[in-house]
């Protein structure tokens, strides 16, 4: 039994005809009987008693009558909200976010994406770097944002943002007026680090280590704008993206390229190349995807 078999005995109760009842599936009445007398073969029972140019249902027909309606209002409904998924009416992404992308680069963009596609929802998932590339490998994420490098073998990704670590500095600090300064000069610092679920705070401590020295970390936080602020208070010395540090205004802080090394901040749009993406998270990728490489993204840094 399947729907088409649900569809014909329905309209033949509703038309009180076999050939109306074609008419109405755009089948010829032959068909219709054949149909049915499939549905009987396989059931081994009879559904309709034909009493001259009358069609009557036997029990057995009135039984499947009965479950019929709602099976097919079902089918009807998931046939229109399946409809709505592939025509993109309707959806979710969730996406997930770390706070200096999303507070920069993704409120345009996503008001863009909307305003074109008013049914899909937005569920974002703020987290750091780290985390949201090990969600995308367990496949808690779809897509997410995240900081290159990152396994080529298990990601697909595009790129977002090209921009490099600058240091952070209070105004009233030695190095607050230099024109740049080496990672080695800052062994003696208070390091003002993102917590461990950014990739950022392994990938710092890493670079000091290289310059030959194991950084002092005073104080750990999830929000960008708030280690501006410790920096700013003369707790110690912090590394953030150009972007964001010019974000934050010399009054607070001073930022300082940082040389030798160069630490790039590469951010890009990331997901699984094996793992399932629904067609909102498809249409999602296509659609930023291309505002970026035209640059309409949110005011993209390319260095």
């Amino acid at each position: 039994m399947d729907i088409r078999h649900l569809q014909c005995i329905t309209e033949i109760v509703r038309r009180r005809s076999f050939t109306k009842a074609a008419e109405a599936l755009h089948l010829t009445q032959p068909s219709v009987s054949k149909i049915v007398k499939a549905l009987e073969e396989e059931l081994r029972v009879e559904l309709f008693v034909r009493d001259g140019k009358q069609v009557k249902l036997t029990d057995a027909g009135d039984t499947i009558y009965r479950h019929a309606g709602p099976i097919l209002q079902l089918f009807d409904g998931l046939v229109t909200e399946l409809n709505e998924l592939v025509y993109l009416d309707k959806g979710t992404v969730r996406i997930g976010m770390p706070p200096m992308a999303g507070a920069r680069f993704f409120p345009a963009v996503i008001k863009r994406f909307q305003e074109r596609y008013p049914g899909i929802a937005f569920r974002l998932v703020e987290e750091g770097a780290k985390k949201i590339e090990e969600s995308l490998a367990d496949g808690s994420l779809e897509a997410g944002v995240v900081l290159l490098p990152v396994d080529a073998a298990m990601f697909e990704t595009y790129p977002i943002v090209d921009d490099r670590m600058n240091v952070l500095v209070a105004p009233s600090h030695p190095l607050a007026g230099r024109p740049a300064v080496e990672l080695a000069e800052l062994a003696g610092e208070s390091f003002i680090l993102f917590n461990d679920n950014f990739a950022l705070h392994d990938r710092i401590i890493g670079e000091c280590r290289n310059a030959g020295f194991e950084p002092r970390v005073s104080y750990e936080s999830s929000q960008w704008d708030f280690i501006g602020e410790l920096v700013g208070a003369g707790l110690g010395v912090a590394m953030l993206p150009d972007t964001m540090c010019r974000r934050l205004g010399p009054d607070l802080a001073r930022a300082i390229p940082l040389t030798r090394p160069v630490i790039p901040w590469r951010l890009a749009m990331a997901w699984r190349k094996d793992g399932y993406l629904s067609m909102a998270t498809r249409e999602w990728i296509r659609f930023t995807r291309e505002l970026f490489a035209d640059g309409a993204g949110s005011g993209t840094a390319n260095r």
